[in-house]
Order: C-alpha cells, then structure tokens, then sequence
C-alpha cells in the first residue's frame, strides 16, 4: 500500500486535527513526521475541545495505530502531559501508540537556549513558541542530540549531563533568565520514566512492514508549507521540513510510497508571530476576521494576524508538496462579510505582476494585487450537503479551483467534527 499526506498549505492553524480526525476511519496508522510541541491540533467533539502537540490526531480513534516518527522532537514534559489528559478522558493508548527510537528528544536547557536566543534578537525576532525546537533541531543537525532510543542506554544520564553542560556553556554568553532549571529537571526525569513504559519502534522497518503488510496510512504534517526551513519565509520559519518531502526522511520512506496529498487552506489567511504576511490587514477588517474566527494560537493563545487569501503563496505551496486535493477549513467566517478579497498576484515596483513568489518575500519592494469576491452573508454552520452552499460561496470555490488547478474536496464550516462538507 501506499502512504497519504496531510498538510497546512499556509504558515499553519489551518485545521489539520480536524481532517485528520474526519479521514482517519480510512486508515489503518496515522503518523507524525516533523515538528515538536509547538503545533497545536485542535479536534472538537462530544462538546469538548481537545488540543494535541505531539501526539498524531489519529488517537481518538480506538482501532487505529499511532505513530511518532524519527523527523519529530519530542518534550517528556509536554508529551506525559497530553498521555495524561488522555487517560483522564477515558483514551487508551498503550497498545496503539508507538515512538521512532531516533526521534530527538528536547531538554529544559535546549528550551533555556530557545528563551535566550529569542532575546537577544529583541525587534528582529522570529517568533519563536520558546517550545526548544529549534535548538533540538540544531543538536540533531550539529549531531550531538539525545534520542528516544538512547533513554534505554545504561549511559544515558551521562549523556544527558554531558550535552547539558555543553548547553549550559552556551547559556553563559547570555543575559541570565528567570528559568527554574532544577525543577524543570526534575520533572523532565519523571517524565521519561513514562516515556519509557511506552512501545519504541525502528520507525523506517515498522512502517515499511506495515505498508507490505496492505495497511493504509496517513502522514500528519505540523505547522505549515511556509514555515518549511528551506521553502518557508526564512528566516521566520520553523526547523524542519513541514512539506511532503519531509515525509520521507521523517518516517524512512521512498518516495514512490506517497499518493495522496491533501493540502489544507483557510478560506482566508492568518499567521502566528513575526516575519512577513503580504496579504495581511492592519485595520477593522483583520480585528473583525480574528474575531469572527476566534483566531488564537492553540499552542501560545497568542492573538493571529489575518489577511485575504494569497493565491501566489496558495500556488506556490501546492506546487511544492504535489497537492491532488484541496481542502478549504472556516468558509464560515466570511458569512460575516458582505464582500471580501483575495490576493491574486504580486506587483512590484516597475509595475509588472507575477504569480511567483520572490526570493525574498521579507522585502517590502512588491505589492499585491486584490480581485473583490461578492460574499453570501448567510451562516454556513448547519449547511451539510454540497449543492445547500449558496450560490456566492459555491462560485468562491470554482474560482479557487480555477486559479490553483486543483479540486477542492472539502469544506469545513465549523469546528464541530459533524461540520465538515465532502464533495
């Protein structure tokens, strides 16, 4: 069998949890590939919210496997948290969830190192979650990382203290941080004697025998396309690789494995932290947009910016991960709106358009041309059938097919996991 992907085609909260959630009865594994704790999945049923960071969305389905594969950084901390609030709700895991023994694990002082560096930056910086990724990420590149594996070592605690004077090293260039490093220590360690009850796995061996043994299986991406380390609006990016590409080296497999790719794409377009937005309003408009699409950071609860929808960067994205199907989350926000607009090409300062994006999208040396949508301004939240959209939202859909030249599938009008419109 071959493996699916599901990813945010934008810089992330575009409702990935969700879709997972909904798509994981086809599906015999669903697994992460990238990213740490600072994604935020967010799945609502049976009245309740539940937001997940390490764990993949798949867990709420009892029949199904879960797996965290080798390209995740894992925090003890955060990770015993979420098993806990799982257990607390009546989810059981043991026998479904499984850990790439080479998933990097993140310690207080790579989180000590994230704080520091973020500080240091003042205006420039890139809007870190302070989570330790991107240090964890640097120790794994610079080849000095703790893995999962390693915990089962009979040196591991020497391993530990040997990269956490390293770390502490480091630290000494710094102003000092109101940081309770002993105590965060402590509850790291407790932490990893419930990690360690869990079932490890030679993630590259364990996925290819599921795959000959006929099992379907969804790759979970975290983040966004345009938080990608290579592809993104660097340097405001995450550490991995967020694309389809990085399916492959998270979990150990060819690429001749990947047929689906579900992309996923707001009706409109936010972005948690600093670095650029070309599409982004900084009036009313972008206040009635947060606020109309409870638009706060799952992971920080930080505030989103909100922008139009930009069909260069939704081009772009599609291009870079093979999208073969579109899904769009939160159609029913722009019920609030009698018009609204999307970006259709960038304008630079000789005049000329383009749909490329530039290599340096930091530059303010280009604009974006808007195209006005007629909206529908009548609540979605109970629509449950394709052909009940009004006319005005059906025609939105088209018209994004249309310029992205892929087919929308999908359409989410609510957060509830019953709200979701299949084509």
């Amino acid at each position: 069998m071959e493996i699916d992907v599901l990813l945010g085609l934008q810089w992330g909260d575009e409702g990935k949890g969700k879709i997972v959630d909904y798509l994981a009865p086809k599906y015999q594994m669903v697994a992460r590939f990238q990213g740490g704790p600072n994604a935020g999945h967010t799945l609502k049923f049976g009245g309740k919210k539940f937001v997940l960071h390490t764990i993949p969305s798949g867990i709420f389905r009892d029949n199904l496997q879960n797996l965290i594969g080798n390209g995740v950084v894992i925090d003890p901390i955060t990770f015993v948290k979420e098993l806990q609030e799982l257990t607390a709700v009546g989810v059981t895991f043991e026998n479904r969830l499984f850990v790439a023994k080479k998933a990097h694990l993140i310690l207080p002082t790579h989180r000590m190192l994230d704080a520091a560096s973020e500080l240091a930056k003042g205006k420039e910086k890139i809007g870190s979650t302070l989570r330790g990724i991107g240090p964890a990420y640097m120790d794994k590149t610079g080849r000095n990382g703790l893995r999962i594996g390693d915990i089962l070592s009979p040196d591991f605690i020497d391993r530990y203290n040997s990269l956490k004077q390293k770390h502490l090293k480091l630290l000494a260039q710094f102003p000092e941080l109101p940081f309770d490093l002993d105590g965060e220590e402590l509850k790291w360690m407790e932490a990893i004697k419930d990690v360690k009850k869990l079932q490890f796995v030679d993630c590259e061996y364990f996925i290819s025998e599921a795959l000959a043994a006929g099992k379907r299986i969804l790759a979970e991406g975290a983040q966004g396309t345009m938080l990608d380390i290579d592809f993104g609006t660097y340097p405001f990016v995450t550490s991995s690789n967020t694309i389809t590409a990085g399916v492959c080296t998270g979990l150990g497999v060819s690429p001749q494995k990947i047929k689906e790719v579900y992309g996923i794409t707001k009706a409109y377009c936010t972005r948690v932290g600093s670095g650029p937005f070309p599409t982004e309003l900084h009036d009313e408009t972008g206040e009635k947009l947060r606020a109309e699409g409870a638009e706060f950071g799952a992971t920080t609860g930080r505030p989103r910016r909100c922008g139009w929808l930009d069909v260069p960067q939704l081009k772009y994205a599609i291009m870079l991960n093979g999208v073969t199907q579109l899904i769009v989350t939160k159609m029913d926000v722009l019920s609030a709106f009698s018009d609204f607009a999307i970006g259709t090409k960038y304008k630079s300062e000789d005049g000329s358009l383009s749909q490329n994006l530039p290599f340096d999208i930091n530059d303010d040396t280009f604009s974006v041309s808007y195209e006005n949508i007629h909206g529908w301004k009548v609540p979605l939240d109970e629509v449950t059938d394709w052909n009940n959209l009004p006319q005005e939202a059906t025609d939105y859909l088209i018209k994004l097919e249309k310029e992205l030249n892929v087919p929308v599938t999908m359409v989410s009008v609510g957060p509830g996991r019953e709200q979701l419109i299949v084509k």
